[in-house]
């Protein structure tokens, strides 16, 4: 069985100020890390683990590894989407647009298209850098929404709020709502099946030219959370989402326009999603931006004696905040503001620890 290594940034601190040589930058932003966690995998699965400090590192890179310390340390370019620059050395904040009747948290919110263009609206002035529009809902046992009536959904939606100035993405699985949503104005796919659902949304993607997140996933929608299971879900997830990368480039999406998403709560049970969250740092080594959505989900609830999804704020800025201290480009929620508001406070606190004293 062949076997491999995998680096796992950890020992972060606040500043690299004085321990030159010591530490380094997560993916270019905000975090700084002193060690890293060796992984020796067979298969699928951690066999050893060795802690090192980032001044050991260099000697310990064969060709394999030098590749993914590369990939952790390098800075991620900005998301050119449309007029719209979203720059990823800070953590950015992606609002969550559900014009579906049966989304989990707030299936039915909206009544039609301009209630739905006013609430995106609103959460770009709150601090959302991009509007994730969704016309099908994923939760766990969910139907699969035909084509025509998703863009029915989404598209007058994204219309608006792209006239508006805003930078729009579109929350489909499927080929040909991508290709409509991108002609009516949306600049990124969100595509929670990572393309196995609908083979044309490889092509589409690779024609318009557009970023796509590939998020991980276990079993469809309908059956996902019946009994999931890993053997060791943070290196089945890091495997998995590696191949979905490559098939990607191989359908001739560029490598630079892939981000990726470990998908908390798809096909995962709590102890996976917390796993997870605990080792996110680690997907920094595939070299693509990192995007985490854990707001609203039924492991807060299950952490928080069952509380519905409307009361689950403050556990989903728990999770973003972790998502974020681990280096996470994008966090993906349905509370605009109060996030925003919790990275700004976040923000000021790594500006203060990255002001060199005088």
């Amino acid at each position: 069985m062949a076997t491999r290594t995998l680096l796992r940034p950890t020992g972060f601190v606040d500043s690299p100020f004085g321990h030159d040589g010591k530490v380094a930058r997560l993916a270019g932003g905000l975090n700084w890390f002193a060690a890293v966690e060796l992984l020796t995998i067979e298969g699928q699965r951690r066999v050893a683990s060795e802690l090192i400090a980032v001044a050991e590192v260099e000697s310990r890179l064969d060709d394999q590894l030098a590749r993914q310390w590369q990939a952790l340390t390098a800075a991620r370019p900005p998301l050119q989407l449309g007029e719209r620059t979203v720059r990823l050395d800070q953590p950015q904040v992606m609002g969550i647009l559900n014009v579906t009747p049966d989304s989990f948290s707030d299936g039915g919110r909206f009544s039609g298209s301009h209630d739905a263009a006013i609430a995106g609206a609103d959460m770009t002035a709150a601090g959302a850098a991009i509007i994730d529009v969704g016309g099908e809902s994923t939760r766990p046992g969910s139907s699969p929404v035909w084509e025509g009536d998703e863009i029915d959904r989404v598209v007058p939606v994204i219309r608006q709020l792209a006239g508006g100035g805003a930078a729009i993405s579109i929350d489909t699985r499927k080929g040909e709502v991508a290709r409509v949503a991108v002609g009516a104005g949306a600049r990124l796919v969100n595509d929670v099946s990572a393309l196995t659902y609908d083979p044309r949304l490889a092509d589409v993607t690779a024609a318009a030219g557009v970023p796509i997140v590939l998020m991980h996933h276990q079993g469809d929608p309908q059956t996902m959370q019946d009994n999931p299971r890993y053997g060791d879900v943070l290196v089945e997830v890091y495997l998995w989402l590696e191949e979905r990368i490559a098939a990607a480039e191989a359908a001739g999406i560029a490598r630079e326009r892939i981000l990726v998403d470990p998908g908390f709560g798809f096909g995962k049970s709590v102890a996976h999603n917390l796993e997870l969250m605990n080792g996110l740092a680690i997907f920094h080594s595939l070299g693509c931006p990192l995007v985490l959505g854990a707001s609203r989900k039924r492991t807060i609830g299950a952490l928080s004696n069952e509380a519905p999804a409307d009361q689950r704020l403050g556990g989903s800025i728990a999770l973003a905040l972790k998502a974020v201290e681990q280096g996470a480009h994008i966090v993906r929620v349905h509370d605009v503001p109060e996030t925003a508001q919790a990275l700004r406070v976040w923000r000021g606190l790594r500006d203060q620890a990255l002001t060199p004293r005088t």
